[in-house]
């Protein structure tokens, strides 16, 4: 008797774990999580600079449908990964964007990308994710002094949490000194010094920020830059062979892309933007 109540108990507490695990797998992040809106530069462009540009530059193929990559880009990961559709994804970002609030040759910074968005929403989706990456083409462009940059990204947070915006991931730099366009420069030092800058300034401010701003509101870093240091000293690690030079240039393209973490001069591959859009729902995860 004793052994069957036993039994039947057993097969209770196991379905109740059955139901319960069941239960939280659909807790997922597409349910947390029901829009994504999007505020950069081509790491994270879709579409807009192509037809900024009369679907001239980036030249499809061999770059693809308008990206600066040979494939979909990291946001694009991310958001199949949250279980997002294409008509839950707002992306503003724009290839050449700049951290700044102006719009040069049809191409506004980052923070004329969210103040544009803010005007007209001043209420947003508090269920949404927003996503801000750009600094770079500060940096490459010339700009020396990392505190603007931080500035502009810091007021655009502020911008999207003052409008109801409760989670914010926004990356840092990847070493500008490091790229194919810039290893070999006289400027690979000073770039290379430039983003150290903007990623300590950078921390500081989010750190600051999620001190002192609504308690709701949670901003989550991306650290893009340990991600492509360690993607350059533990290449096989990421399925990477190559992590110096570009897989497309003026003469040819190399056949095994997926190997490359970079496309072009400046740009990662689609399969190093997988590995940024898988990390990127880690931090997610971790956060929440």
């Amino acid at each position: 008797m004793k052994k069957r109540i036993f039994l039947v108990a057993l097969t209770f507490i196991t379905l109740i774990m059955v139901v319960f695990a069941s239960h939280t797998q659909g807790l997922n992040y597409s349910n947390k999580m029901d829009e994504l809106y999007v505020f950069g530069d081509s790491l994270s462009d879709i579409g807009n600079g192509f037809k900024n540009a009369e679907k001239i530059y980036p030249p499809s193929p061999p770059y693809f449908r308008g990206r600066y990559s040979n494939g979909p880009v990291w946001v694009e990961y991310l958001s199949s990964n949250l279980g997002l559709s294409h008509q839950q994804i707002n992306n503003f970002a724009y290839g050449g964007a700049t951290t700044l609030n102006t719009t040069v040759n049809g191409i506004p910074g980052v923070l004329a990308q969210v103040y544009s968005f803010t005007k007209a929403h001043q209420k947003v989706n508090n269920k949404a994710l927003y996503i801000l990456w750009a600094g770079a083409n500060d940096y490459l462009s010339g700009a020396t002094d990392s505190a603007t940059s931080i500035s502009n990204l810091s007021n655009a947070i502020q911008s999207l949490v003052t409008a109801g915006a409760k989670n914010i991931l926004i990356a840092n730099l990847p070493d500008l000194g490091k790229l194919p366009a810039t290893r070999n420069s006289p400027y690979s030092n000073s770039l290379s010094a430039v983003t150290i800058a903007h990623n300590l300034g950078l921390a500081k401010s989010l750190n600051f920020l999620n001190q002192n701003l609504d308690n709701d509101a949670q901003i989550i870093e991306l650290d893009v830059n340990l991600l492509y240091r360690e993607a350059i000293t533990e290449p096989a690690k990421f399925g990477f062979t190559n992590v110096t030079s570009a897989c497309v240039n003026n003469v040819a393209i190399c056949k095994n892309a997926d190997e490359f973490l970079f496309w072009d001069d400046i740009h990662p591959t689609t399969a190093a933007h997988r590995i940024l859009g898988e990390a990127a729902l880690k931090e997610l995860k971790i956060a929440h």
